[in-house]
């Protein structure tokens, strides 16, 4: 080979120092990201997110109203399911009334038997006083004639017989007469004071008519509140038994939310904060508004069925969470329903912590009552009526003040 041929080329000094100032422009741009992205996350920690807890350990809970059965009966009708919304008032189902029908026209029956023997108790007592009267008069001309035959003794005008049988009508009158007082005595024990409509055997008989009545109204099963027939259990043909749990209704108007928060994240929640839920069932797009209205009085762990026994030598320690109870905006609730059990994602606004730690009322509302559930008037009515038929002397007083 000649001298003149080409040598391979050589690696020029500057290349490695070239790539080692490229690695090191790149590491500095990765930190100077990072200690930005820091600095950004710590703002945004400082200034909002330690303001906030959250959880996505919260469901959506609500009352369960039982509908049970207050006397026995056999289900004739039924006029609602599961899943079907019912209104307050609204009939769910019909027992048989034959036995119902038959006790109110009993308990009728005695109250009219009980005003009448009242009533008798009256005429017997002014029946006594008259007697009494009477015998009280025949005692004074007993006693006279006594004291007249006593005189005429001496004179021998009359036998000491006859005397003696004087005597001992004086003694047969004031018999009769102390028999007549005792018997007013017992007869006005037990109409002293009162009237035939305010008696207290006629009260107890209007009592019992009462009873008759409501025990006749609860065939007639009705929706205490408004909302959703849930866990339908009863058939048509049973016979059911008080007490018997029948189906419930679900106000889903009146829900709210149990979160399960750490114990970690409880130092600053008080009541009356403001909280944000959102439902998994309608996803990110629908926000709800409520408050926080209370914290439970222990973990969850606490109150199970078998609370987990710590006092071993095999110990770890695991983190409880407490539930929170949150109540909703009701127009939202009305606007997009929930219903029980749903999942769901709470944040708390711990900003403000003026609130107390314990809540003193957590329902504001108190849950509606039917007033219909008493007796009505067209009962009053009823018993002003077999008041008046039976000589009740304020059977007019009471039919005018039910109105008829």
């Amino acid at each position: 080979m000649s001298e003149n041929a080409t040598s391979p080329p050589t690696a020029s000094p500057a290349a490695p120092a070239q790539n080692t100032g490229k690695r090191r422009r790149g590491l500095i741009i990765l930190a100077l990201v990072a200690v930005v992205a820091g600095v950004v996350y710590g703002g945004y920690w400082f200034l909002v997110a330690r303001h906030y807890v959250s959880t996505d350990d919260a469901y959506v809970d609500g009352d369960l109203v039982q509908i049970t059965s207050e006397v026995p009966g056999t289900v004739m009708e039924l006029r609602a399911d599961d899943t079907q919304g019912v209104g307050r008032g609204q009939t769910l189902l019909e027992l048989d009334p034959a036995d119902a029908q038959v006790a109110m026209s009993s308990a009728e029956a005695r109250l009219a038997r009980a005003v009448r023997e009242v009533r008798t108790l009256f005429a017997t007592a002014a029946q006594l006083r008259a007697q009494i009267a009477d015998r009280d008069i025949g005692l004074r001309r007993a006693q006279a004639d006594y004291g007249r035959r006593s005189n005429l003794l001496q004179d021998g005008a009359v036998s000491s017989e006859e005397l003696s049988h004087t005597q001992d009508n004086v003694e047969q009158i004031q018999a009769d007469l102390s028999e007549a007082r005792e018997q007013l005595k017992a007869t006005t024990v037990k109409i002293d004071g009162t009237s035939v409509d305010n008696n207290p055997e006629v009260l107890a008989a209007e009592a019992a008519v009462r009873d008759a009545a409501l025990a006749l109204r609860r065939t007639h099963i009705i929706a205490p509140v408004a909302g959703v027939v849930a866990r339908r259990s009863v058939q048509v043909g049973q016979q059911v038994a008080p007490g018997t749990a029948l189906m419930a209704v679900v106000p889903l108007e009146d829900v709210w939310v149990n979160g399960n928060f750490k114990e970690v994240q409880l130092a600053d929640m008080r009541v009356g904060q403001p909280v944000e839920v959102r439902a998994d069932v309608y996803g990110g797009s629908v926000r709800y508004h409520g408050r926080l209205v209370g914290l439970s009085a222990g973990s969850g762990n606490a109150f199970a069925l078998l609370p987990s026994q710590n006092a071993s030598g095999n110990w770890i320690k695991i983190v409880q969470r407490v539930p929170v109870r949150i109540a909703l905006d009701p127009r939202e609730v009305r606007a997009h329903p929930l219903r029980v059990g749903l999942s769901t994602d709470v944040t708390v606004d711990i900003r403000d912590t003026s609130g107390p730690l314990i809540a003193t009322q957590v329902r504001s509302v108190p849950l509606p009552v039917l007033t219909s559930l008493g007796v009505d008037s067209d009962v009053e009515t009823r018993i002003a009526r077999i008041l008046a038929a039976n000589g009740g002397s304020d059977g007019g007083i009471k039919l005018a003040a039910a109105g008829r």
